[in-house]
């Protein structure tokens, strides 16, 4: 029997996991790129490959800055489903599941109903990448998991559970291992109850966060599956990324060129040394003043408008449009910023058509024109041309 194709490629699908569950493992639910724990920036550096979906189950945290919000709303932006589950996936989607993060698994659950609160109910210490990430520490979820799955066996007590549970409370995520919370909670157990525990023990102790992280590779795995188009982003309001976060995924970000991916810093460490940098610069920054001026007064720009501002600008490149894609991929653009960037040209173009009328008294074009020509040298040439000895016409 032959094995059907898989209805999505690796590179549609990236997970970001490592303690929760083993990259073998994830392989074998469906084909997906694995990635170690997300950092702040990995998520925008993802975007380069241009995933169809996004699977966030761990991530870093303490030691190293996790992965902002802001990444995860960029992806989104771009027409990227993003998934959450298992461990940093759960917290990050419960917390940004009213912008259209797709949470999945019991642990989301919980933090999304507000019976969990604290990001330390998944924390665990764990080895690193070369040890395959293999975890060290029980979190404390999966205690919360075993005393309640141990109270409805039969195996502890209502009272007995809680005390399993503050036990493990009370222990440093770095140091709680299943041998020291059994250590700290003998004194509220009766031996019988060890006994009980460590025989139903034996079979194996259910660990929630692999589960949710099979879940939520399931759920991304089925939607890519499906053929559906990425869910909506809901339409609640929120403020557009300050400029602190704009110039981190500047440089944090990737332009893939040619299969490789190369370092938007690098690019922009080029362009600073450009003989063209100040120039560039300043028309940048008068777009950029003129655009956000344009919004102050509430203007925007229709569909038309940005349809025609993006023409021109592929016609102006000359890029034909089978190889745009990858334009804009060497650009470490999404369609999303592309937007942004038509958006902010046709606001300027607004603004200089009818910048007569913006000011009391205001600039006409010729005005502006002559501004222009005077400081660079323009005006003097055109009056000495004119200036120049006119050739007298010959009589016939």
């Amino acid at each position: 029997m032959k094995r059907r194709p898989a209805p999505f490629s690796a590179d549609d699908l990236i997970v970001f996991l490592g303690p929760s569950m083993p990259e073998e493992d994830a392989l074998a639910l469906a084909p997906c790129r694995v990635l170690p724990p997300a950092r702040q920036g990995d998520i925008w550096r993802a975007l380069s490959l241009r995933p169809k979906a996004i699977a966030l189950v761990d991530g870093v945290f303490e030691a190293q800055p996790s992965v902002w919000h802001h990444e995860l709303l960029a992806a989104l932006d771009a027409g990227v489903a993003v998934f959450g589950g298992g461990s940093m996936g759960a917290l990050r989607a419960a917390e940004l599941a009213p912008h259209g993060m797709v949470g999945v698994g019991r642990i989301f659950e919980a933090y999304h109903r507000g019976e969990l609160v604290d990001d330390s109910e998944v924390a665990l210490l764990h080895a690193d990448a070369e040890h395959g990430f293999r975890p060290l520490t029980v979190p404390l979820v999966n205690v919360r998991h075993a005393a309640r799955l141990a109270q409805r066996a039969g195996v502890l007590s209502p009272r007995e559970a809680r005390a399993l549970v503050d036990a493990a409370v009370a222990l440093f995520y770095q140091d709680r291992t299943w041998r020291r919370v059994l250590a700290a909670v003998v004194e509220a157990w009766r031996p019988a109850t060890r006994e009980k525990w460590d025989a139903w023990a034996a079979g194996g102790l259910e660990d929630l966060k692999r589960e949710d992280a099979r879940a939520c590779i399931h759920a991304a795995a089925a939607f890519l599956a499906s053929g559906a188009p990425a869910p909506a982003r809901a339409s609640t309001r929120r403020a557009p990324p300050s400029s602190y976060v704009r110039r981190r995924r500047l440089v944090e970000g990737l332009c893939a060129v040619e299969g490789d991916l190369v370092a938007s810093e690098e690019v922009l460490e080029q362009l600073r040394a450009a003989p063209d940098a100040g120039e560039l610069a300043e028309e940048g920054l008068r777009r950029a003043l003129l655009a956000g001026w344009a919004r102050t007064l509430g203007l925007v720009p229709g569909a038309e408008e940005l349809a025609r501002v993006e023409a021109e600008w592929w016609a102006r490149l000359g890029v034909p449009p089978g190889g745009r894609e990858a334009y804009l991929a060497a650009c470490g653009l999404d369609p999303h910023e592309l937007r942004r960037l038509c958006e902010e040209r046709a606001l300027e173009r607004l603004m200089l058509e009818h910048a007569p009328r913006l000011l009391p008294d205001g600039p006409s074009w010729d005005e502006a024109l002559a501004t222009e020509a005077r400081i660079r040298g323009r005006w003097v040439e055109a009056a000495r041309r004119l200036g120049e000895p006119r050739p007298r016409r010959r009589k016939r």
